[in-house]
This record gives C-alpha cells, structure tokens and sequence, in this order.
C-alpha cells in the first residue's frame, strides 16, 4: 500500500465531475467529421482537461501518512521543586529516549523547560537526547509555574509531519495561565499527553500567610494586628515547629523592631495578635518573619516573610529635596508653607528615598533647585537613578500626587535634567528650540582606552550619556585613537557638530567605536583646541579619560585651552600609578577643570553627566539690570496674589511646550522670545498636577520676593494646588486582599445618612512593583459595593488609587505580596494532573501517569514507554492542485491539436512492409495506372494531329481586274469564307482536349 493518497481541501466541488457524460454526449455528434479514432481522442482529452479543472477547483492534496513519533518532554523547573528533582528530570529524560526512541523509524525528541515562562531547551530532533550537566535555556524568572505556556511552545515547535506527544513533568502547581482549556484544544488536535507527577513532600513546611491590618488606622488609636501562620505537616508527624516570630514597621528609611519572640506553631493555621498604635501620619509598611529553629523543620525559606502596608492620613505633606551643600537656601518657604499648615520634610540629595512607599506619605514633591547628580569628589557624587525619577512620575502620574521644580543656576537643564522622564512631566521642554536663543555650549570627548574591566563598553555609556544631556543647539564632538592616528568621530576637520540633528547619528557611531591605546596627549589636544576655538559657542569644555599612559601634552598646548577659555576635566580609570594620576590632574588643574579617579565604571556616567552641565551653563538667564515678570494668565491657584510682582535677577531658559493643557502664568518680557521666558507654568499630569518655577525662593535672583507682601500667600497657594486632595473621605472605605494571584480591592460607599450610594463613575488606577501602571476597572457588585481585581503575579508592592466620584478625594491604599503563588501551595496538584492525562486525542487513545519521579529515577518510570503507538497517524499535506492546472492546459493543447490536424499513418505501413521485405502493392497499382494514363495522352496527341492535318484552306484564283471589280458583288475573299463555313466537320460533336483528358481518367480508375 503506498504511503500515499489525494485529499481535497473543497470536495464540494467534485460534483462538477458528473457533467463529463454530458460532455461526451455533445461532443460525440458534433465531431463525427473527424473519424472514429479522431473523434474518441479528443473526447478523452476534453473529459482530462474537465477532470483537471474540477480536481484544481476542489483543491486536490497530497496526503502522506506516517507512524513516525514525536515526543516533547516539558520539565518543570520552577522553584517550588527541590533542586534534586530538577536533575533527576533531566536523567530520566536521558535515559527513556536512550530506551525507547525507534531508530529505524527515526523518532525525535525534545526537551522544553519552564517557569514563569517556557524556553526550548532542545528542539526535536531524529536522535538521542545527549548527556547534560544542566539545563541553560530557562533565564527567566522561576518564580511561578506556567503549564499553559509551556504546552503551547510544545506545541508550535513539534513537526506536523509526525505523531505527537507530550511529557509533562511537574507537580501540578499551576499559579499563572490556565494549562486545562489549553490542553483540551491540543488533544483535539491528536497530540497525546502523559504525566509524570512530581510528588511534593508537605511534612515539613512552615508558611507566614499574611498580616491582617484593620481597614480604618487612625492616628494615635491602638489597634489588633493579626500574623497568620500556617505549618503544613503529614499525619503522622503530630510535633509542633518550634522557632521566632520577628515582626518590623518600616516608615520613611527607618525600620522599628516591634515584636520578636519564640513561638510554638501547631500543625496548621495559627494566628498570633499584635497591637500597636500610630502617632503620625504616613505610609507604614509592616514585615513579619518566622526563624525556625531547626532547618529540617521548614522547607522552603522563601514564604516565611509577609508583609502589609497601610497609610495613615493626617494634614498636608510636601517632601523637600535639596542639594547638601546648599541646605538653608529655601528655609524662607519652608517656614511659609508651614504656617500655611503645610507640614514639609526635607530631605537631602544624598539621601534620597528608597521605594515608591515611602513617596505615599507626601502629597506632593519639590526639587528645590537640586540637580540629577550632585558632589565634586568622586566619591561623593551622588546622583537620582533612573529608578528614582520613575518614582516620582508615577507617583503624580498614577497616584495623584503634585511635583514641583523650583530653580536655580543647576536646575532643569543646567542642572542635567534633560531627557529625562521629569522633562515629560512638566509643562516645559529644557531644550531651547528658538536658535534666536544663544544659549550654546560646546563638548568635546578624548577617547582613551583603558585596561579597566569592560573599558570600551564603558567609555560608549559615557559618552552616549553626556551627549545625551546636550540641548539641539549644542555642539559635540569625540576625538578616538586607531592606527591611522588621533581622529574625530564625525565633523571632518572641525570635528563638532551641532547635536539637534545628528544626535541620533552621534548615538550610533558611538555604538561602532572602538578607541585605542592612545600614546601621547598632544595631539588630540590640539585637535581639540583647534575645533572648540572655531566652534561659535560660549561656554566650551573637554573631558578626558584615560589610565594616563600617553605622555604629557607640551606646554603650548595647555596654554592654547587656557587663551580661549577652555575647560578640560580628566577621569583616571584604573590609572598605574600616581604619575600617571599627576599627569591627568595637572591638566585638569592648569586649564580649571575637574579631575576624578574611579576604579570602577559604574560611577562614570555620573560623572560624566555632572561634567555635561557645563556646557548647559548658557541656559541660566542673567539680563543686565534684571527683569519684572508679569502675570500673563488668571488662574487659580494666583487669586488674591497682588499682580505687580517684584524683580528678579535671573531664571533658567525653557522651551513651552505646545499643548493647550501647559498653561504659563507668568512670564519675564526679557528676552525677546516669549516661548523661552517662562517663570512659572502649570499642568494636570496624569492624575496629578506638575508645576515649574524657573527661578529661585531669593537665594540668588528673587532677592526682592523675600520683602513681598504676597510671599507667603504665592508659595502657599501653589503648593496647595499642586497636593493631593487631603480632604474627608466622608463614608468611603477602601480595601485590599490577595487570593489565587490577584489583588481584588473592595470600595464601600455611604452617603452622610448612611444610605447606599449607587452607580458611581470611580476612576481606578494601579502601579506595580516595576512601576507599570496596571488596568484596574471598579464594577458595581452590590448596593455601594464595587470590586475590581489586577493580577499581582510579582512580589512587591502595588499601590492603588480610586477616585470614586468627580471633585471626591481619592482613595488611596497599597498592597504588598510578599512572595510568589509559587511557594505558597506545598502539595501536588494531583487533580489537574490526571485531568490533562485523561483528556483522549483526536484518532488515538489518553494518556497515562506514570509512577512518580524520586530524587532518582526508578526502573519503573524508565519503563515507561514514551514513543509507544495509540496515536493518530500523522499526515503531511501537499497542495497538488497546481500541477493539475497544468496538466489542463497540456491536454488542452493536445485536444485542440487533434481536432484541427489531421495525419496520415500510411507511411507506418510502408515502413512496417519495408522493414519485413514485402513488396508494395499499392504502388504498383499506381504506376500501372500512370502508365495507362500515359498511353492514352499520347494516342489522343495522335488523333488531334491527323484531324488537323485533313483540314486544308486552299486560295481561289480570280482573273479579273480590280477595276472590273463589282462592289455588290462578293469578293473571292469572301467566296472562300463562305465555302469555309460551309465545309463540314469530321466529327459533329468533338470535345475539346480537355475534356477527353477526363474522362481518360475516369476509365483508368474503373479498370
């Protein structure tokens, strides 16, 4: 039987083969002219052509069928299974395929490895799996166990052209996805499952729950916390686990011990109390852990942490961040808002906060004129991480509070803000667009590679980061070491080009650059010398970073930089000793630049970004005599503030940003460009408002705002604008709870009267521990009952924010889970394991569940013949149809031949008689009857030449004269014409030649 057969993608269309009697019916009459044998081919040759046509239509297919295997072993390497397990998967793996695999069929197998994702550890492949140490493919985290994603890669990677199975090894502890309706479809499919179940040992596991808070913490009311404590034991184990329960309150960086104490946990649930009381207002986050005192006791050490977070309101509070070096410079406005009461925390920008928690306990944030990094010595630069800046967006953007950024000489641009998340979120862009505006600033960078671990990586995040930091109208420019000698990156001889529009080209030829050992300082010195001095900026600056093996530039050089008022500042990287630190120093000292030695390249883009400032100096705005800002918009937040506002001296050049939510309030009329002298503007960002004041509280520029009636009143009215609502919350309660991997939250209203309030609009938004927003969408479930829920599939905390009705306070709460789903179920999930191996293929049989596997796999599970039959063959589908379109078109053509040409086969016979030696008799009779013909053509000649020869014209002689000549009487001429006429034929009725010719032929053909 041939492993083949045709298929048909639209059989439906098979019943146009019954025209094709019909179609002999019709034609059978109508070809009668072309003979029997003529007409029977063309008739065959349409019903082909018909038959290719309908077959093409209905989509013919060739189908093979083959009892080739395909096994997939999905290994469960989450970390709810002990590490032995894990190994002992990959053993047995090894070992059945070793067994089982049927070589002359050419059977594949294949490993998939999975955790909170699945990743292909080996795809399948017609050979034995090889021996191997550990599994590499799964990088992910293993923090859940995700069947669904693994029985899906399982499937899309299994060749089609085989049967199919699939080896499931794991405990059954599914905690993301829903692996059972996936499972149903691929069986539908005719793949196979079979479970080998992993069997969890539950009899020594202790497990912190949770810590239950009350929902209502008001200040200086004690109140019951509860500590949940679950010890998961067999039957027969009937000792209690001893060990310490150790309870801590985090608010703010400070951590506070509040219970530690040994405890007796009995088998199963056990609650311990805590009560305590809050004295301030602000987020708390409280943890709780349990030390066994033995290690056997417990197995996992991952659930033996809970943790809880609650928030306690009380009046208004703004966190103030300042540089270190200039504390007291806003001491003015920190005394005006708290007589505004408006309680302010200031915090120095060396010491900054830790976690978006901590942020909750602040209903808005001012960056007092600090910039993104701070410090001269390089082991006191400090700077906002990236992480940090993310904070505080998504803490006005998602969570309703207000930000502030308050001016001076290194803030917003010139203080390194530029490209930043915080640029996104305020109504100005720190970029000057206006070329009118010449705040221009030149960089340049001297490439040197350095014998520092991941040098060349180094130096590429360095100088991405500082070019970075440069506004469009900026020049940059970056001289590198190859073989050929010093050369700039880009620019040609000048070497500096403006930033705007080649900054992502800049961006990308630093990615490609490879610096080498430069050997001496002078001449990329000069180069830069040269290139700077030609540069129209005002401010110019060059950073160096080496180890300091090239040798010391002249001194001719050093003084050029000093003429034309360049700065260069030098960064040794792990330099050879101090004269090669010396070297770079001096450089930095003669032209008044920094020098900075670093050991290691994580603090260099600090550094780095620090130095860039320079460049950024043109953007602080000084006009001769000063300048009066004037209110160019009502608002608000300015009611009742005098609108002759007094001078000041200086501000920092932004861009406004264009959109028609960005509201500028007051401007300066210096200078000329209106879009770069804001001095105050206002925005709703999110779910929270940003505000930006270019200048100073009067340390500096608004000196005369210090003896202004209105001070206090203008700082405190923009401050208030900008916080949270901190009003009643009337009779709105707000909770949380994880169950089953998600956060549901429950929002309860009441009215003033205590009656239910329905069909609220409520606003809802989360953050989670990366600081993603995440979609959370309330739905009325009961009278002034409303529920949402978010999958809380990471350890950490998320915060919610619920706004239940238009000008409402918001809502405000976190959750924290302290742990994965993983490590919180500690028995094998049994049930959903013989679930998946009953479901039945399409065309096969179910799959079983095999004996469990131990820390070594047995004899019995080894056995277990992984490759056997009870499957649906596997079929490999061929379009065929196109080549019966073109055999359709070749028969056509033949049928058209046929019926149009017709061919003689008579010289088939000859050649057939020929080649037997027999004579021709056919062309015998032929020439017998030319003959004949000939005969006859020549006796007719012969008879035709007698019959004119007979007939003869003889002239008459007449003896008369011509003048006796009678003219009524007929002349001799025409005598002798008449006696012609008269004169009759030998045969009356004789027939022209050709005629006789004729009808010789057709007396030859009767004979």
């Amino acid at each position: 039987m041939l492993p083949y057969r045709l298929g048909f993608d639209h059989p439906g269309y098979l019943w146009l083969l019954l025209a094709v009697p019909v179609l002999w019916w019709i034609g059978y009459s109508s070809l009668a002219a072309l003979g029997k044998l003529r007409r029977v081919l063309a008739l065959g040759f349409r019903t082909v052509v018909w038959t290719a046509i309908v077959m093409a239509l209905a989509g013919v297919q060739l189908v093979r069928t083959s009892d080739r295997v395909t096994v997939m072993f999905l290994l469960d390497q989450s970390e709810s299974i002990p590490q032995v397990k894990r190994q002992a998967m990959l053993d047995y793996v090894i070992r059945n395929v070793r067994r089982h695999r049927d070589r002359t069929r050419e059977d594949r197998a294949g490993i998939i490895v999975f955790g909170r994702d699945a990743a292909i550890e080996i795809p399948p492949f017609d050979d034995d799996i090889p021996t191997l140490r550990r599994l590499e493919s799964l990088t992910g985290r293993a923090d859940a166990t995700n069947l669904e994603s693994a029985i899906n890669l399982a499937k899309a990677s299994m060749p089609e052209d085989t049967s199919r199975r699939i080896v499931i090894v794991t405990d059954g502890n599914e905690n993301v996805g829903a692996a059972r309706s996936l499972a149903a479809r691929v069986a539908r499919s005719g793949i196979g499952i079979d479970i080998v179940p992993v069997m969890i040992d539950a009899s020594s596991e202790v497990l912190v729950e949770k810590i239950d808070l009350p929902q209502n913490i008001r200040k200086g009311q004690p109140f019951e916390a509860r500590i949940v404590v679950n010890n998961y034991t067999d039957a027969n184990q009937s000792e209690p686990v001893k060990g310490k329960l150790r309870v801590k309150q985090q608010v703010g960086g400070d951590e506070t011990l509040l219970l530690e104490e040994s405890i007796t946990l009995d088998p199963g649930k056990n609650v311990f109390p805590l009560r305590h009381q809050i004295e301030q207002p602000a987020a708390y986050v409280y943890d709780a852990e349990f030390i066994p005192d033995s290690e056997n006791d417990d197995g996992l050490r991952q659930n033996n942490n809970a943790t809880a977070y609650t928030y306690v309101r009380g009046k208004g509070r703004v966190l103030l961040i300042e540089e270190r070096s200039r504390i007291g410079e806003f001491d003015l406005m920190i005394e005006a808002l708290r007589d505004g009461n408006i309680e302010v925390v200031s915090q120095p920008s060396d010491e900054l906060f830790g976690s978006l928690a901590e942020l909750q306990a602040y209903d808005a944030v001012i960056l007092a004129g600090v910039p993104r990094v701070s410090g001269d010595a390089t082991d006191q630069i400090t700077s906002f991480s990236d992480q940090q800046i993310d904070m505080l967006v998504s803490n006005t953007q998602q969570l309703g509070a207000g930000l502030l950024m308050i001016g001076g000489p290194e803030a917003f641009g010139a203080g390194g803000w530029t490209g930043t998340k915080i640029e996104e979120a305020m109504p100005v862009d720190f970029k000057i667009k206006n070329t009118k505006i010449q705040a221009v600033g030149a960089l340049a960078l001297i490439m040197h590679a350095s014998e520092m671990a991941e040098g060349n990586y180094w130096q590429k995040v360095i100088a991405k980061s500082a070019i970075e930091q440069l506004g469009p109208a900026d020049y940059a420019g970056v001289v590198h070491w190859t073989m050929q000698g010093d050369k700039w990156m880009w620019g040609g001889k000048n070497g500096l080009l403006e930033v705007g529009a080649n900054r992502r080209a800049m961006l990308a030829a630093l990615g490609r650059m490879t610096p080498g050992d430069m050997p001496q300082f002078d001449p990329a010195m000069r180069m830069v010398v040269a290139g700077l001095t030609r540069t129209p900026a005002s401010v110019k600056h060059c950073i160096i970073i080496s180890d300091g093996d090239p040798t010391a530039p002249s001194p001719a050089t050093v003084g050029s930089f000093k003429q034309n008022n360049i700065t260069i500042s030098t960064v040794a990287v792990a330099s050879h000793g101090l004269t090669e630190s010396r070297r770079l120093q001096q450089i930095a000292t003669a032209t008044g630049g920094k020098y900075y030695a670093v050991s290691s390249g994580k603090a260099l883009p600090r550094i780095f970004q620090r130095e860039a400032r320079r460049v950024a100096r043109p953007l602080v705005y000084e006009p001769p005599g000063g300048a009066v800002p004037e209110v160019v918009f009502p608002h608000p937040l300015l009611d009742g503030v005098d609108r002759v506002l007094p001078t000041i001296e200086g501000f920092v050049l932004t861009q406004a940003k264009e959109s028609p939510l960005a509201q500028v309030l007051i401007q300066s009329p210096k200078p000329d460009a209106p879009e770069n002298a804001t001095v105050l503007a206002v925005w709703t960002y999110g779910l929270g408002r940003t505000a930006v004041l270019t200048t100073d509280t009067g340390a500096r520029w608004a000196g005369g705002w210090t003896k202004w009636d209105g001070y206090d009143k203008f700082y405190t009215q923009l401050v208030r604008w900008l916080m949270r609502p901190t009003g009643d919350t009337g009779k709105f309660s707000i909770a949380t709870q994880v169950r089953d991997g998600e956060v549901q939250v429950v929002v309860n209203a009441l009215s003033t009267d205590d009656t239910f309030l329905n069909f609220l609009e409520m606003n809802a938004t989360a953050l989670g521990p990366d600081l993603k927003p995440i979609a959370l969408r309330m739905k009325q479930t009961a009278p002034g009952r409303y529920v949402g829920s978010f999958p809380g599939d990471q350890a950490g905390s998320y915060f919610v924010n619920v706004v239940p009705g238009a000008g409402a306070t918001p809502l405000t709460t976190g959750v924290t889970v302290p742990y994965s789903e993983e490590y919180r179920v500690r028995e094998t999930n049994e049930a959903l394991l013989n679930s998946l191996a009953s479901l039945k293929p399409e065309g096969g049989e179910p799959g079983i569940v095999t004996v469990p596997l131990q820390s070594e796999p047995s004899e019995d599970l080894i056995d277990s013949n992984t490759f056997r039959g009870g499957l649906p063959l596997a079929r490999s589908i061929r379009d065929a149809w196109p080549w019966f379109v073109l055999l359709g078109c070749l028969v056509f053509l033949a049928d058209v031949f046929v019926r149009r040409v017709s061919i003689s086969l008579a010289w088939l016979g000859k050649w057939i008689a020929k080649l037997r030696g027999k004579a021709d008799a056919t062309s015998t009779q032929k020439t017998e009857r030319l003959d004949a013909l000939r005969k006859s053509k020549e006796s007719l000649g012969e008879s035709l030449e007698k019959r004119r020869a007979s007939v003869r014209f003889e002239p008459t002689q007449n003896d008369r004269s011509a003048d006796d000549v009678n003219l009524e009487q007929p002349t001799a001429l025409d005598v002798t014409k008449n006696e012609a006429k008269e004169v009759p034929a030998s045969e009356p009725d004789a027939k022209s030649y050709t005629e006789r010719l004729l009808e010789a032929k057709r007396k030859a053909k009767k004979q």
